[in-house]
């Protein structure tokens, strides 16, 4: 229990890493390549439960000095930023500053078993420490691609994650409320207090913490997306109330509601611009296997339901959850495109703006931040989802590889992705504490 003299902490922690190496041990080997669970019609073979699920974690290992992921043919990485605190979002601002949010998830309130092996998992995945709750501004003061200026931008924040800048003022989601402060152009630092415009679903349990933030194109509405406080439901549906959704808030009354519902954990938002729809990439459940479910990024239209807990992939039921609703199931919308199963897409930014070549002129960049619930792994690298005509058009092309070393450990984890005001892509990774940027290769057209 928390609070336990440490002699009693040591059994424990032994029995949690004799337990953490048996579930290592245990669980289902994919039968699918990845490649199976992409694309508008992926396979979706039975699901595979037991008592024990995949559990196949790379270990956060960093970047060794001078190493850098792989850029796809036509393109070059650098280092854009580096020595940062678990970088995971980003935001540009006009001006062509960089926002980063260096933060991690808030500490639990309440603990378990199941939430102390959680944590070894996420530490062991690079995700476990204290979170610095800040956001930092990078700028570019000679336009060489890489940060020459960085300062504090706001601090003693609660696990930031979203950001959004209309109208003078700068906002910001928190683990537990969307709150804003007032902005002048050009400034490194935000030093009057803010206001929060509405409570967010937060709580002791805040499974998924991440709440994410893009404003609508005309700047009268704000979109959050607000992931589950469970896996399928098993901490009761009541602790789901407000959650597994995207909420739109009216920024002339702060009126906040649901606008989509039953997508599991909605991260990355971004409008398609011949459209003006707005998409998602949308993390599924876990534990029925390596092959499934595949994570997706999905159109959003107002009352849209995507069927978690109760079913995936439109009607697809999950018999874990129970009782059913099958009235709602009827409902269920088929998401638009998988990426891939437990590959944690993330990151999601359209390619308006950017000056890489031209295959990469039109769809969607996915950062993904790579599985712990698959054998063998996936994720853990950068892709565009080309579009034509506002939809995906065919199969992804890997823009940036090599965060998993050859031994299966993790160099890095793409997170947050954003295109620059000089037209690269920008890629948050928080276990290489590092901003990259993408771009165009310098010996090329």
């Amino acid at each position: 229990m928390i609070g336990s003299p440490p002699f009693l902490l040591v059994p424990r922690r032994t029995f949690i890493l004799a337990l953490a190496t048996l579930l290592a041990a245990c669980g289902d080997t994919a039968k699918l390549p990845v490649e199976a669970g992409i694309g508008p019609e992926p396979v979706l073979p039975p699901p595979d439960s037991r008592l024990f699920p995949t559990v196949n974690i790379a270990p956060a290992r960093g970047w060794p000095n001078g190493e850098t992921p792989t850029a796809a043919e036509g393109t070059e990485v650098v280092a854009f930023a580096g020595d940062l605190d678990h970088p995971r979002w980003l935001f540009v601002l006009p001006n062509g500053d960089v926002l980063v949010a260096e933060t991690n998830r808030p500490p639990k309130q309440e603990k378990g078993f199941r939430d102390y092996l959680a944590g070894w998992f996420m530490s062991r995945a690079g995700a476990g420490g204290d979170s610095a709750d800040r956001i930092t501004l990078l700028r570019d003061t000679d336009g060489d691609g890489v940060a020459d200026q960085r300062s504090v931008f706001l601090d003693e924040l609660h696990s930031p994650f979203g950001m959004a800048l209309v109208d003078g003022w700068f906002y910001v989601a928190n683990a537990d409320a969307l709150v804003r402060f007032p902005y002048e152009e050009g400034a490194d630092r935000i030093t009057e207090a803010g206001e929060t415009v509405t409570a967010l679903p937060g709580g002791p349990i805040n499974h998924h913490w991440t709440k994410s933030l893009i404003a609508s194109p005309d700047g009268s509405s704000l979109y959050v997306g607000v992931g589950s406080n469970s896996n399928v439901g098993e901490n009761g549906l009541d602790k789901e109330e407000g959650r597994a959704a995207i909420w739109k808030i009216d920024r002339e009354s702060d009126a906040a509601g649901v606008f989509a519902s039953g997508l599991r954990n909605p991260v990355g938002m971004a409008w398609e611009p011949e459209t003006g729809v707005l998409w998602t990439a949308v993390n599924e459940r876990d534990e029925i296997g390596s092959d499934l479910v595949p994570d997706y990024m999905t159109s959003v239209n107002e009352g849209d339901f995507y069927g978690w807990p109760y079913s995936y992939y439109g009607q697809i039921l999950d018999t874990r959850v129970q009782p059913q609703k099958p009235d709602l199931v009827r409902t269920a919308r088929v998401p638009d495109y998988a990426l891939g199963a437990h590959t944690a897409s993330l990151g999601l930014s359209n390619a308006e703006g950017n000056r890489l070549p031209a295959r990469f002129s039109n769809g969607m960049f996915v950062g993904q931040h790579g599985s712990w619930n698959r054998k063998p792994h996936s994720g853990y690298k950068v892709i565009f989802v080309p579009f034509e005509d506002g939809r995906p058009s065919g199969p992804p092309l890997d823009l940036l590889t090599g965060f998993l070393s050859p031994d299966k450990e993790a160099l890095g984890r793409p997170v947050g992705v954003a295109v620059d005001t000089a037209g690269g892509l920008l890629v948050a990774d928080d276990v290489g504490d590092i901003v990259w940027r993408v771009s165009k290769a310098r010996d090329t057209d």
